[in-house]
């Protein structure tokens, strides 16, 4: 089996290395509400063994993950875009548009050595209220060995109202730029730590998407989906979040309308302005980002010219705009470009947007970056898109 169903969490306590002199906490990390804190940056080449020490020592740069998630209950949003059976050519998902299970795991395993008191994997699946774990064994992994990386682990699909008897309101700053709030999932408000898992990708609507991209699966499709009834949610999800790209129509009207009805019907103008929304409304406490491979030209292999990439690359923060920025720059793009420039030629920045809610900062210059130089580990998105991609069939 291509997953990692190989480490149970016995194995991945035997395999971790005594780390000297304990934890060293950074004066500004892990500090609420902060628009600048550190971002880590690391080279990792490969899901064997190098991967658990590597992250081990990003998060001890970060000023040790037990500052974060000691005694508390993590909730942690993978990204599982699509459905199980898409395919980059002969790539499993986990090396193209999903968030690789090793690297899940590794974090998990990681955080319960930290000393959570509960870890909980959330994803919104594609037009299913199937059990996580199910989707999870469609694409041949093995959930039994994320569930048992550390102790008090359990997942959530978080597309419909699941273990609960309500959804949960949650309201950006200034109104919000696209809803004045949101309603999501319970497991959005049970959990003390928030954490978004993405994978290093480009995205044909967004320009990237990243630790905050990866937050628009949080909204239930039983009422921002297609499918969703007019007014109170559907039971289960249908189709997918069109209304949200396209603004077609508005969402079940027991969450509130979008601010502007007049606003711009284009998903390149509305998707990043639900996305910084909701990281302004959910903040993320800890973003981590997969880049060991990844996929270039798009975030998933229903876009037309997309390849997959190996560019080795990891990245972690606790400020997700500041993470996201660092990340951008790993890429071979600018954090401060906006709408025209690359790589958001057709889209506004979910980064800028983020910004202004006061979420972070953009600027690298006022970011410290830790661990690897950026210049060091820097993998050209744009060109290795451009020399990879074939086009087939004379298109």
């Amino acid at each position: 089996m291509r997953s990692c169903s190989r480490w149970t969490r016995r194995q991945w306590l035997s395999s971790v290395a005594a780390t000297a002199g304990g934890l060293v906490v950074g004066r500004s990390t892990f500090a609420a509400n902060t628009p600048t804190s550190r971002v880590a940056v690391a080279r990792c080449t490969s899901y064997g063994p190098e991967l658990l020490p590597t992250m081990e020592k990003m998060f001890d740069q970060l000023g040790g993950l037990g500052r974060v998630v000691s005694g508390k209950t993590v909730a942690i949003k993978v990204n599982l875009t699509g459905s199980p059976d898409y395919r980059l050519g002969y790539l499993p998902a986990e090396s193209a548009q999903w968030t690789h299970p090793q690297v899940i795991g590794t974090a998990i395993h990681l955080m319960g050595k930290a000393g959570a008191k509960r870890i909980r994997i959330l994803e919104s699946p594609w037009n299913t209220a199937d059990p996580l774990e199910e989707y999870m064994w469609q694409a041949n992994w093995d959930p039994g060995a994320l569930l048992t990386a550390a102790p008090n682990v359990d997942m959530e699909n978080t597309n419909y109202l699941g273990r609960s008897k309500k959804y949960y309101t949650f309201t950006p700053p200034n109104g919000g730029h696209m809803f004045r709030s949101y309603l999501l999932n319970h497991s959005y408000e049970d959990c003390d730590v928030f954490v978004s898992m993405a994978k290093l990708k480009d995205h044909a609507t967004a320009g990237v998407t990243l630790s905050m991209k990866n937050c628009f699966g949080i909204t239930p499709c039983t009422i921002y989906g297609e499918g969703a009834p007019k007014d109170e949610p559907s039971l289960v999800p249908k189709g997918g979040r069109g209304l949200i790209h396209a603004g077609n129509r508005q969402p079940a009207s027991i969450a509130p309308p979008e601010n502007d009805p007049k606003s711009p019907r284009d998903g390149g103008y509305r998707v990043p302005r639900v996305v910084a929304d909701l990281v302004a409304a959910r903040p993320i406490h800890l973003a981590i980002i997969d880049g060991i491979e990844s996929m270039a030209g798009g975030e998933g292999p229903w876009n037309y010219g997309t390849v997959g990439v190996k560019p080795g690359i990891l990245v972690a923060g606790t400020n997700c705009v500041n993470t996201d920025a660092v990340a951008m720059a790993t890429m071979g793009y600018d954090p401060m470009a906006d709408r025209g420039k690359v790589p958001f030629e057709r889209c506004d920045s979910t980064l800028r947007l983020a910004e202004e809610h006061g979420v972070g900062t953009r600027d690298l210059s006022k970011i410290e970056v830790v661990g690897a130089r950026i210049g060091d580990v820097r993998f050209d998105y744009r060109a290795a898109q451009k020399s990879l991609f074939r086009p087939r069939f004379g298109a």
